[in-house]
Order: structure tokens, then C-alpha cells, then sequence
């Protein structure tokens, strides 16, 4: 399915972006930097529209949405390199798109063991013990 021509964001297994669904925009990056900064577009700033997205099952998409809303962002200044910020910007879309689909696992109830049981009641006793040690004597002991 997958090869080294696959120009899709790979967020699982099954759900890969195509690229034309994603939007890219790109702006001067905020902050101190001097000429580069301010004359150098490096801040991006990604967006995915999940509604109209072709790469999620009804299931998956509504995950996202409920999670994340129906347009996700990710905003990416960290590098004076447009290009690591835009592969900065696609791991974060990916990692976060990962995040909304991950299916908590139900907890099943236990009860406790035996020996835990025990080992919490011995703590007790012992515990009541010290502070029985602790209390002044009766008078008439």
C-alpha cells in the first residue's frame, strides 16, 4: 500500500492524509531575530478539515471531531527553517489526529486478592498497635 512515493500523512496504520487536504499557510515568524525574521516566511500553520477529509471512516471521523472539532490546526514557529517547521508541523498534525482516534480501553472491575486483603488488614493492626503504645497507660494499670 505504502511506499517511498506515498506523499500521505501516515497518522495510523489505516488513516493516511493526502497531502491536497491539507492547507498550509505561511507567515513571518514572531519574536526577536532581526532581518530573518522579519523578511522570512518560516512560521506555518496547518489545517485539516476532518468533515469533508476522505481519509477517515464515519466512526474515526466523528472520534476527531467530538475531540478536536471539525477543523484541526497545528502552528509551527519553532525553527528558522520553513522546511523543519513544516515537517515539525506534520508530525504534530499527525500525532495529535493519532491521539482523537485512540479508543480508551473499558476498565474491567477486580476485586482484590486474597493476600492483599490480608496484607491491608495486618497493616491496620499493626498501625492501631503503635498507637495504642503511644497513648498514656490507664490509672488503673
Amino acid at each position: 500500500m505504502g511506499g517511498e512515493n506515498d506523499d500521505r500523512l501516515a497518522v495510523t496504520n489505516s488513516v493516511r492524509i493526502p497531502q491536497y487536504e491539507l492547507q498550509e499557510t505561511f507567515s513571518a515568524s514572531g519574536g526577536p531575530g532581526g532581518q530573518h525574521a522579519n523578511k522570512a516566511a518560516t512560521r506555518v500553520e496547518l489545517t485539516l478539515d476532518v468533515t469533508t477529509s476522505s481519509a477517515f471512516n464515519e466512526s474515526e471521523r466523528q472520534r476527531v471531531i467530538d475531540k478536536l472539532g471539525e477543523v484541526v490546526r497545528v502552528v509551527v514557529d519553532d525553527e528558522r527553517s520553513q522546511l523543519r517547521n513544516r515537517t515539525l508541523a506534520a508530525e504534530r498534525m499527525a500525532a495529535k489526529l493519532r491521539g482523537a482516534l485512540h479508543v480508551q480501553r473499558r476498565r474491567r472491575a477486580t476485586k482484590p486478592t486474597r493476600g492483599s486483603q490480608r496484607r491491608r488488614l495486618q497493616a491496620k493492626s499493626e498501625r492501631s498497635e503503635v498507637k495504642q503504645q503511644r497513648r498514656r497507660p490507664a490509672r488503673d494499670e
